[in-house]
């Protein structure tokens, strides 16, 4: 079963189409809202437990089919910024890229979720 969503997925739609609009300027909440609808978008593509994807202090989900996390540092975690998040939620940036750069730090053979992204919902321009 698909996690509950917490962001409207038209508000998740206008808060980045905010962001797109003016990265440098959108305020936290517009940035956070973005953040959390992508990330629960994530969760919609790649339903399941095997890996945590963190943005902090924005939020955090977990994805990706495969063995379930229940205690202790998760085998496999993806953090980065919000800015980079959103940069590779609408194909800004790639996912190679970002690793390469240090921008996002992912461990775990699970790990990787360039075949991810960019997400569908999120290529709106």
């Amino acid at each position: 079963m698909p996690p509950r969503r917490r962001t409207d997925p038209a508000d998740g739609r206008a808060a980045l189409h905010a962001w797109r609009a003016d990265p440098e300027g959108a305020v936290t909440a517009v940035r956070r809202t973005a953040v959390r609808f992508t990330l629960e978008e994530l969760a919609d593509v790649a339903p399941g437990n095997a890996v945590e994807v963190r943005v902090p202090p924005d939020g955090a989900v977990q994805a990706v089919p495969g063995p379930r996390h229940t205690r202790g540092t998760p085998p496999n975690v993806v953090e980065t910024d919000a800015p980079t998040w959103l940069a590779l939620a609408v194909g800004d940036l790639t996912w190679d890229d970002a690793v390469a750069s240090g921008r996002v730090h992912a461990s775990g053979e699970r790990a990787d979720l360039s075949h991810l992204l960019p997400l569908q919902a999120a290529r709106t321009r």
